[in-house]
């Protein structure tokens, strides 16, 4: 009997090299072509990508990295190599190999997927780290995958998670978090869950990420066994002009503290790791609008990064292909 040997990639979204202007302009080119990201006829937004864009947002962008930028580099690349890195250790013992790729910039899907098939790697699992399915993010990753197995005569056996938005194991890791936080901090009056925005349109073309995050926010709610006016579901990061998922985070916290409630904390549910919406974003501008508005407290709840909960939630997912 041959016995398979297993190649596993965890798959995020990739960050800029370097908080400089030069190094968001490079990654925003690349990252705001994909048509998976912006839906706009292409010779349309490449005139809006750089003219309007590019020689622009960078440079807000490369400011707002500066504020998060740590001695090891972009938390979204460190916190994934540590993250793989911990759960390569639970697999190593299984014969399985484990390695992180970034859909834009380096590690390259390409990259990974060549050194398996010289390892000779001959059953693929796939594990985009995006709890909740968007064409935007996790199909991306899959067309990036494709591209490259395209080429290949042989192709290994494969398995794509596209989404464990209601996995058992991460949503107790998530509702673990906060409960973790809670018995720090203490809790405050309202829990909201704010979750990555997208263009209220694509819900109409199909897309389920709008109803998986909401799908997502009730069952850490049930885990936590808190009630309905005790937690919210808002959505972050819009960008442009279009309609995008509501209710909107910013316009959520500054209304806030007019309701009566002006202690909030914010868990970010729909990101495995901390980044620079996460980081930046949420935890420093977004607490600044909430108290300039007459918030008393604002607590952010850290990603579930590499801590043990999360390396038991993503071994679970995993195994269960294996």
């Amino acid at each position: 009997m041959t016995t398979k040997k297993t190649g596993v990639l965890l798959a995020n979204l990739g960050s800029p090299t370097a908080p400089t202007t030069s190094a968001v302009r490079r990654f925003l080119k690349e990252f705001l072509w994909d048509p998976r990201v912006v839906n706009l006829p292409r010779p349309l937004w490449w005139v809006i990508l750089h003219f309007f864009v590019l020689p622009f947002r960078p440079r807000k962008s490369a400011s707002a990295y500066r504020n998060i930028w740590h001695e090891k580099g972009s938390p979204l690349i460190f916190l994934t190599l540590q993250l793989t890195e911990r759960v390569a250790d639970r697999l190593h013992a299984r014969g399985v190999t484990t390695r992180h790729v970034m859909r834009y910039g380096e590690p390259s899907i390409a990259t990974q997927l060549k050194a398996f098939k010289t390892a000779g790697v001959d059953n693929l699992i796939i594990l985009p780290l995006y709890p909740q399915y968007s064409s935007t993010t996790t199909a991306s990753i899959y067309d990036d995958m494709v591209k490259e197995l395209n080429t290949w005569k042989h192709l290994p056996h494969i398995h794509f998670i596209s989404d464990y938005h209601q996995h058992s194991h991460y949503i107790a890791a998530v509702a673990e978090s906060i409960k973790q936080s809670w018995r720090e901090h203490g809790k405050n009056e309202l829990l909201l869950m704010s979750f990555h925005g997208l263009p209220e349109q694509l819900t109409k073309w199909g897309d389920p990420y709008f109803h998986q995050c909401h799908k997502t926010a009730a069952l850490i709610a049930e885990k936590l066994g808190i009630g309905e006016k005790e937690w919210m579901i808002v959505f972050q990061s819009r960008f442009g002009k279009a309609e995008w998922l509501k209710p909107y985070c910013v316009d959520t916290l500054k209304e806030l503290p007019g309701r009566g409630i002006k202690k909030v904390d914010v868990v970010c549910p729909g990101f495995a790791v901390d980044c620079l919406e996460t980081l930046e974003e949420i935890a420093m501008e977004n607490k600044a609008i909430f108290m300039e508005s007459g918030g008393e407290e604002y607590r952010y709840i850290a990603a579930l990064n590499d801590s043990e909960i999360h390396v038991d939630a993503i071994v679970n997912l995993l195994e269960q292909k294996l």
